[in-house]
């Protein structure tokens, strides 16, 4: 039973939420975020002051030049919520100048090699070592587990990933494929033509990247026709498999549940199930590397 001193201060908690929630609403640009959200007001109060960042972040971005304007939280990154069975979900989503940066650091990951990663930074040193000795042990006869490469914004994950893959292409002969996840969805999304040969192509080669996956806005679709089908297939015929991503496996997990109910959370589940099986986690700690 709750004292009389934590029922006062609830009751005051109560009463800032609603004054600043109040405030908010005197913003036209809030008013119609929560409308559009559809949230019932006493989840609104809960999540006002993140709302507002949303906000303030989509003024920053109709203002900006550029990278060297850029006053969110995330270089290049603005605050996106959504409402899914009425629970809200916030992610970050590249600005135009971002994606042309991406954009540019996929092409120049092509030509990388692994005599051009950087062994001063300490903090690569755990995952270079392992990227190391998957080289030196790597037989297309012996299957192989690859390794899920999780941190934070451009800490040069997709660059260490490609530098050993395009070592593997060009000196083994192994073909592989990278591929940036969103704009995978995307292009078999569009591109009907050619759907079924790029799905051949993403379960059969010989290592497949999967990179920024956790960066995709999630379908039903994507989700359980796509990367499911991807990851099956993938994880029967024993093929090795990288992925990358911004999101920790428990992170990943939780995006890629649609909603709260039981059948999503499993969905998900059984994703993050094949992703174990096909590789290890680790984590790359270190700074922006991009700037």
């Amino acid at each position: 039973m709750q004292s009389l001193k934590e029922v006062t201060k609830q009751e005051n908690l109560n009463l800032d939420l609603d004054k600043s929630y109040q405030e908010a609403l005197k913003d036209h640009d809030f008013f119609l975020l929560v409308k559009r959200l559809q949230l019932p007001e006493k989840n609104a109060k809960k999540l006002t002051s993140k709302l507002q960042d949303t906000i303030l972040e989509k003024r920053n971005c109709q203002n900006c030049k550029g990278f060297f304007m850029c006053k969110n939280a995330y270089e290049g990154h603005r605050l996106i919520p959504e409402q899914k069975e009425g629970r809200i979900y916030f992610s970050y989503e590249p600005c135009k100048y971002k994606q042309s940066v991406l954009e540019l650091v996929r092409l120049q990951n092509k030509k990388v090699r692994m005599k051009d990663i950087d062994t001063s930074d300490k903090n690569q040193l755990k995952v270079i070592k392992w990227l190391d000795n998957f080289y030196g042990s790597f037989s297309l006869v012996e299957p192989m587990k690859g390794l899920y490469l999780h941190g934070s914004f451009g800490s040069g994950k997709t660059f260490l990933t490609s530098a050993l893959l395009n070592e593997l292409a060009l000196t083994k002969n192994v073909d592989v494929e990278i591929v940036y996840f969103p704009n995978a969805l995307r292009t078999l999304k569009e591109d009907w033509e050619n759907f079924a040969s790029l799905m051949h192509r993403y379960q059969t080669v010989d290592i497949l990247l999967i990179d920024d996956i956790g960066a995709e806005k999630v379908t039903d679709w994507g989700r359980d026709e796509i990367l499911g089908t991807i990851l099956q297939s993938r994880m029967e015929a024993q093929k090795t498999t990288f992925f990358t991503s911004n999101l920790t496996i428990a992170e990943l997990e939780e995006h890629l549940s649609l909603s709260s109910n039981s059948v999503d959370k499993v969905k998900a589940r059984r994703i993050i199930e094949r992703i174990k099986q096909l590789a290890m986690p680790m984590a790359l700690v270190s700074e922006n590397r991009r700037k």
